[in-house]
């Protein structure tokens, strides 16, 4: 089972963003650290009282996303840690990851991440470019990201991930490429790469102007071709459609989503998979400082999946990671085979040459990620 935990606050909300996010003084964060304690509380007892071992509901990763945790004091880092580790099983090699904004990172935050058992940093840096950072509404200059990076890398961190994008208003192929090759001079162990999509509700969204400067569909094709080549060159293996990694650092957090992984989400707006059941926590903040914690099944959202929803998420989310999917054990989990289902789609793609069989796997080729949106619409039942 995997943790996700979600601290919904930042400094200045950026211009693209549409996470459940907010600006917010220290007593509301502080407020919001202790509601969340006590749903850390509550949540273990719920899942502990039916398990007579604790190792049965051991958990494997955690992931502290947001919004930007790293606005956390360190006593609000080291006591959120504490209080997961007193109340939930965590495995001895659990991947632990936390995001972190250039900005709000200092030596004596990574220094708490470290003490509190924090092994992977996600570090959000988008591009190298200055001016392209402030038109995205960033708090940071590149200068500020290299010297929390280094600060990183000195308190003891040796799994770090950047996250970068593409496609952004006024960038050119040439200056994404500085910002690849800057990067990957700097050997981090993981990278993310994502196109900048325009998402209702932001300033983005809103802005004729943004979206007059935005390249053009060739050089966005451009940037994520030279993309896949310029990682690999340097060592990058893609494992999910916009992940790379060294050999032995894929996230162990998202590859567990992608493989259907039991997970619980905690904090606001968090979303869960558990016990084949979906839901999610309240997204107002007031009524989650009022009640942190309800029943699952009292939730306005909670679904409990049926066999069509497993078997088409096990394909759609499957399908995303370069490996793709077994054979085998699709027909051991759902007690059918995929060619019984899925034949026709199947077959219709492999001699589009989209889809590739190769023994008991079956993924998509290069040129079926480049249209994956389209055939992820044929594996919904």
């Amino acid at each position: 089972m995997e943790l996700y935990i979600h601290i919904p606050f930042c400094v200045r909300k950026c211009n693209y963003c549409d996470f459940l996010s907010f600006p917010a003084g220290s007593e509301s964060i502080e407020s919001y650290c202790r509601a969340l304690d006590e749903e850390i509380c509550r949540t273990a007892e719920i899942i502990y009282e039916k398990q007579e071992d604790r190792n049965t509901g051991r958990i494997s990763t955690i992931f502290v996303g947001g919004g930007t945790p790293s606005v956390l004091a360190p006593e609000q880092i080291r006591r959120l840690f504490f209080c997961l580790r007193q109340n939930f099983s965590i495995s001895p090699d659990a991947e632990i990851s936390m995001e972190a904004n250039p900005g709000t990172l200092t030596r004596e935050k990574l220094a708490a991440c470290m003490e509190a058992g924090v092994n992977r940093l996600s570090i959000g840096l988008q591009s190298s470019d200055d001016a392209l950072l402030k038109v995205l509404g960033r708090i940071h200059t590149w200068e500020q990201f290299l010297d929390n990076y280094r600060e990183a890398r000195k308190t003891g961190f040796q799994n770090i991930n950047i996250d970068l994008m593409s496609s952004l208003p006024g960038q050119t192929l040439s200056g994404y490429l500085k910002t690849l090759e800057q990067v990957t001079e700097l050997r981090p162990e993981h990278i993310s790469s994502y196109s900048l999509i325009l998402e209702e509700g932001t300033p983005f969204f809103d802005s004729e102007d943004i979206r007059r400067r935005l390249p053009d569909e060739a050089v966005d094709r451009e940037m994520y071709e030279r993309t896949k080549e310029l990682l690999h060159e340097r060592g990058y293996e893609r494992y999910e459609i916009s992940n790379y990694a060294k050999e032995g650092f894929a996230c162990r957090h998202n590859i567990g989503y992608w493989d259907g992984v039991p997970y619980l989400g905690l904090g606001l707006g968090a979303s869960s998979y558990y016990d084949n059941a979906r839901f999610s926590n309240e997204i107002s903040m007031k009524k989650y400082l009022e009640h942190p914690f309800i029943p699952f099944q009292e939730r306005q959202d909670y679904y409990v999946t049926e066999i069509k929803d497993r078997i088409e998420d096990y394909m759609i989310f499957g399908l995303r990671k370069m490996s793709g999917v077994s054979l085998s054990r699709f027909a051991g989990e759902f007690g059918v085979s995929m060619e019984k289902i899925y034949g026709g789609v199947i077959r219709r793609y492999a001699d589009m040459e989209l889809l590739v069989m190769e023994g008991d796997t079956l993924r998509l080729t290069d040129a079926g990620i480049d249209v994956s949106n389209r055939i992820f619409e044929e594996f919904l039942l």
